[in-house]
């Protein structure tokens, strides 16, 4: 089956004392040696990805080396024991933001969470941290407004077609519109405000101010679910969302280290799927060649993939 952008759910255990310092929501086994436990109490197991994250043009992960020897410290805004980032409050923690980079992206990436996805177990986070001006999470019901010639949801589907024809379909979406001036396209449901409505406020920032690239293509948001698969439904599902084209990521194995039970291994983490669909989008729509312009959207993750083969190799080693 095709690609799905969700975030898996992972299973807290016991971890190694090579990698105790680390929040328990971001750990994983290192007794499973060359296999990847599955979320639940499932034996299913996975071979992990062979050489991933190779080539990636990344910033330095020393800072994340001297905050974890130092250990996890309190997130100064809700007072929870934090590495690297408050998940909770979208805040670094024990690091500076002149120490991470900031990443600035051609579109306005827009995260619909789950509810009951557990902050600490989503990878969306690190999209936020790592390009603040340009993403945004909410928490679902909360859905902000699109223009559905100018938004994608990027999500699996019979009717779903590739980045490299996404622009296209949606000039000819707008066209349709522009002509049928009889029948003018149906304007998006507005959001019920709820408490707590989104993990973020927006931006801020108005696209007008982005690249000259991207104000000549007719694609200003993308949006992605960050949920496990069986919580999908609700949200792809939702009224507000069914008039936006679905695009949907070919060809792409993800690396995570923890899988859903039952789910091939084209389902990807977050982070991941916002990473490929920008790396997509950079070749096939602003045609130009990519130079790792989004590499450090995965700064984080790669640094924890690292860890868990590090504390898999020494498991082997005993």
């Amino acid at each position: 089956m095709s690609v799905f952008t969700h975030q898996p759910q992972l299973w807290s255990v016991n971890i190694s004392a090579s990698m105790s310092n680390l929040d328990h929501n971001q750990l994983f086994h290192p007794s499973c040696r060359d296999k990847t436990t599955v979320s639940g109490d499932s034996s299913d197991t996975r071979e992990p990805a062979k050489q991933p994250l190779q080539g990636l043009k990344l910033a330095s992960h020393e800072v994340l080396e001297k905050a974890q020897q130092r250990g996890r410290l309190k997130c100064s805004k809700c007072g929870g024991s934090r590495m690297f980032f408050c998940y909770t409050c979208c805040s670094l923690v024990g690091v500076s933001l002149q120490e991470i980079p900031v990443i600035k992206l051609p579109v306005r990436i827009d995260i619909i969470k789950h509810p009951n996805e557990t902050d600490g177990k989503s990878t969306a986070i690190h999209a936020k941290i790592l390009a603040p001006n340009d993403v945004t999470i909410y928490t679902y019901p909360v859905i902000p407004e699109f223009e559905k010639d100018r938004a994608v949801l990027v999500f699996p589907g019979p009717g779903a077609v590739t980045v490299q024809n996404m622009l296209q379909n949606l000039l000819d979406r707008s066209d349709s519109c522009s002509r049928d001036s009889l029948e003018p396209c149906r304007k998006r449901l507005k959001s019920q405000p709820i408490e707590a409505s989104a993990v973020n406020p927006p931006s801020g920032t108005p696209d007008e101010e982005r690249g000259s690239e991207s104000r000549a293509l007719p694609l200003q948001r993308v949006v992605f679910i960050d949920s496990t698969w069986n919580q999908t439904n609700k949200i792809s599902t939702d009224e507000r969302l069914q008039d936006l084209l679905q695009v949907e990521l070919k060809m792409r194995k993800t690396c995570f280290w923890r899988h859903q039970k039952g789910k091939p291994d084209t389902y990807l983490a977050t982070i991941e799927a916002i990473y490929y669909f920008l790396k997509d989008f950079h070749e096939h729509c602003l045609a130009q060649e990519y130079n790792g312009e989004y590499d450090n959207l995965l700064f984080f993750y790669s640094y924890l993939h690292s860890l868990v083969n590090k504390a898999k190799t020494s498991a082997e080693k005993r």
